[in-house]
């Protein structure tokens, strides 16, 4: 007897720290399943998404193939807030069927083949079924051993068939997918990427992502100092990163010209704190209106000679919003790793005119002196500045580019 004979096709989803969250678990989870279904609109697949105890099951339609099962379960890997993705298999609750099940969805593994150590891992949600855990365990243990005779490894199995006893049925899989961790997008609230062509920002993005947050994304352009490949950069890793939230938005500051302003004000060394700072209070300005109440950078201290800790407080000075640094204590290998993990780091290794190559001194201030600055930024008139360019700004979305309202 086949499995589809015997159950139907899901995916079983595994929380994380959301369990933990007590009264307001319900809350997480709401967002979680929206968060779900949202992902899974691409796939035009008719899905059912129910909440179990301390699981989230995914059942497929009737005719569901392998590879769109696959499909359905690859793609909530991305979403944050799960832990594990299972494929799996929802069998009626009996004893008899449970085995049945099981010898198939073992039969089916390339471990029967060369023979390979196995275990059953139980779980029972639902007390009153007639086995407890370890008696199930024995039961369809004894059964994979007799049929196939794999030998049973109970501390390093090369092969862990699990069954879980829900309410309503009996969930089996034998392997699954990671998942992001963290907390469901959008339950941290909303925040504003400051978002380079670099291998930070988009990292520090993702990891505020995975902490509730639905981040927007800032980009300064040099324009018309320089050519659009930045913008293009910009705009391929908030595609990329749009994944693992969606309903991405992108916005595009021309800041050359502003740029050029500064370099004009004589503070060679100053100029480069002077523009990170002008940038925080146009993105306030930005954050203000698109009711974002944070600002993400990938600032990691010590990391270049502007990332010192004098420079990071005279940067935090030049605003109200909260700063927020994900990176601050990673190194450049951790910060590349995470890149490489999530899919940024070759895009952001691509060559483009970065804007900060306009204001570029030989020898940048290490110890800016936030009465220096403002001095600076009163000739330049910061805070009008920052309103027009925020005025200035163009939004492109994920489906092409549309004009700033």
């Amino acid at each position: 007897m086949t499995l589809a004979a015997l159950g139907e096709p899901c995916v079983l989803l595994k929380l994380g720290e959301i369990v933990l969250k007590g009264k307001n678990r319900e809350l997480f989870e709401r967002r979680l399943i929206n968060n779900i279904r949202t992902a899974l609109h691409e796939l035009d697949i008719k899905v059912d998404v129910r909440k179990r105890h301390g699981v989230i099951a995914i059942f497929l339609p009737a005719g569901t193939t392998v590879e769109q099962a696959e499909a359905v379960a690859r793609r909530v890997a991305d979403v944050p807030g799960l832990v594990w993705i299972h494929r799996a298999w929802r069998v009626a609750k009996d004893p008899d069927t449970v085995v049945k099940a099981g010898l198939e969805l073992v039969r089916e593994s390339e471990q029967v083949a060369r023979k390979a150590t196995f275990a059953v891992r139980s779980r029972r949600r639902d007390k009153r079924f007639p086995l407890r855990s370890n008696e199930l365990d024995r039961l369809v243990g004894g059964a994979i051993n007799d049929e196939y005779g794999l030998p049973v490894d109970l501390s390093k199995p090369e092969l862990t068939l699990h069954v879980e006893v829900d309410r309503d049925e009996v969930f089996l899989f034998t392997d699954g997918l990671p998942g992001q961790g963290g907390l469901p997008v959008g339950s941290s609230g909303r925040a504003l990427v400051l978002m380079s062509g670099g291998i930070d920002s988009p990292v520090a993005a993702y990891r505020m992502m995975r902490r509730g947050l639905h981040v927007d994304f800032l980009h300064f352009s040099g324009i018309p100092f320089t050519t659009s490949e930045s913008i293009y950069k910009a705009y391929a890793l908030v595609r990329k990163l749009d994944r693992f939230q969606g309903n991405s938005r992108l916005w595009v500051v021309p800041f050359g010209k502003a740029q050029q302003s500064i370099r004009n004000s004589g503070q060679d060394r100053l100029a480069v704190i002077a523009q990170r700072r002008l940038m925080l209070k146009t993105a306030e300005e930005v954050a203000h209106r698109i009711r974002a109440a944070a600002l993400v950078t990938g600032d990691a201290l010590g990391q270049v000679s502007s990332q010192t800790l004098a420079n990071i407080t005279a940067q935090d000075h030049a605003v109200d919003l909260p700063i927020l640094r994900p990176l601050v204590g990673w190194d450049k290998t951790e910060i590349m790793a995470e890149a490489r993990r999530i899919g940024t780091l070759a895009i952001s290794e691509l060559p483009d005119e970065d804007c900060c190559s306009l204001l570029a001194p030989k020898r940048a201030e290490t110890r800016a002196k936030i009465e220096d600055l403002k001095q600076i930024e009163k000739r330049l008139d910061a805070e009008e500045l920052a309103v027009q360019l925020a005025d200035s700004i163009q939004e492109y979305t994920l489906e092409g580019v549309a004009p700033a309202s």
